[in-house]
């Protein structure tokens, strides 16, 4: 059957009003790379045009976000762009002074930096002066420390334990791709406030986590299961859902999941389940029943013990701020 030409014109313009309508998507920011913002910690030269005994160097954003220039005093610089800041205080000067005119320059940008802990030789919080790569991050490092294994030197590094958080979520990256296969496609560029781990190759610890009473990292042992695991952590919380806890094995990016219950184990109605080095055992405080629920929770609260672990051990207070959002059995950890 025939659509008469008028209905189909109709048609048409009914779905245009209605796609019209419909609201626009709103524009993702700009990138710092396409418009980098003053921070606290960045250093300026200030220039007065015509007098040059007005020239001021090392004038650094302050912590709070501010800076002062002759009788621009406390103009907030933390957020602006060199122009903008540049006509706030122009403004600010036409005060006490005849149509000024300023020339800035960056002298040295520090606002924006990341941080990478773990096995490479030099770990620490460095400056995102420039746009960068994971490689390019590895190798300002100075790489991966290197360690002597039966006479050999080999690297220490753990890549499928190992992972990069930014804004308190890890990052789909491949670590053992990247940096044993050679996958570029893995070789995400940084963005200012991301955190890259390096895990250890020759730990054999495993982790407790969750509602249990000593949540952390425990040694490895050859007769090591879930129970006697639990046990070590101080045992089980009052609120903690004993008949499934979960077991994560392997690599991060492909982790293998066992759902393991312990009350079965107890009364001896299943086998014990014995546990492998690295494993993360992980005890929620309410009943769940699909592991894509709480395999994210998991992997969560792992990331955040290892990298607390490690940074209490080797540099503490380097870091100040949280890495990753709090979980519901940690709140009141400061």
């Amino acid at each position: 059957m025939k659509i008469p030409v008028v209905l189909l014109a109709l048609f048409v313009g009914l779905a245009w009003q209605s796609r019209a309508q419909e609201p626009a998507a709103k524009p993702a920011p700009p990138s710092w790379r396409e418009r980098y913002t003053l921070g606290p910690g960045d250093n300026l030269l200030i220039r007065f045009y015509g007098k040059p005994e007005l020239t001021r160097e090392n004038i650094t954003v302050t912590p709070d976000g501010f800076i002062t220039y002759l009788d621009a005093v406390n103009t907030r610089a933390a957020g602006l762009t060199i122009n903008e800041l540049r006509s706030a205080l122009e403004t600010a000067l036409s005060k006490s002074y005849r149509q000024p005119k300023l020339v800035i320059v960056p002298l040295n940008l520090r606002s924006k930096n990341y941080a990478i802990l773990g096995k490479v030789k030099h770990p620490g919080v460095y400056t995102l002066d420039r746009p960068m790569t994971l490689i390019e991050a590895i190798g300002r490092c100075e790489g991966i420390e290197i360690g002597l294994f039966e006479h050999r030197s080999i690297e220490l590094a753990d890549y499928a334990r190992s992972y990069i958080v930014r804004d308190g979520k890890r990052l789909d990256v491949n670590f053992e791709d990247l940096f044993l296969r050679g996958k570029l496609d893995q070789n995400l560029s940084l963005e200012p406030g991301d955190y890259i781990f390096i895990a250890s190759s020759i730990a054999n610890d495993y982790y407790v986590l969750g509602a249990v009473a000593s949540p952390g990292f425990q040694g490895f042992s050859n007769d090591a299961t879930v129970i006697t695991a639990i046990a070590n952590r101080g045992g089980f919380t009052r609120t903690a859902f004993r008949e499934r806890v979960l077991v994560v094995r392997g690599s991060l990016s492909t982790p293998q999941t066992f759902v393991v219950d312990v009350d079965a184990m107890l009364r001896g109605v299943t086998p014990a389940f014995r546990l492998e080095p690295k494993d993360i055992v992980f005890v929620n405080n309410r009943p769940w029943y699909k592991v894509e629920d709480l395999l994210d929770r998991a992997l969560l609260t792992f990331m955040e013990s290892a990298a607390s672990t490690w940074t209490s051990a080797n540099i503490p207070n380097i870091i100040n701020r949280r890495l990753l959002p709090k979980t519901e059995w940690n709140e009141s950890t400061p």
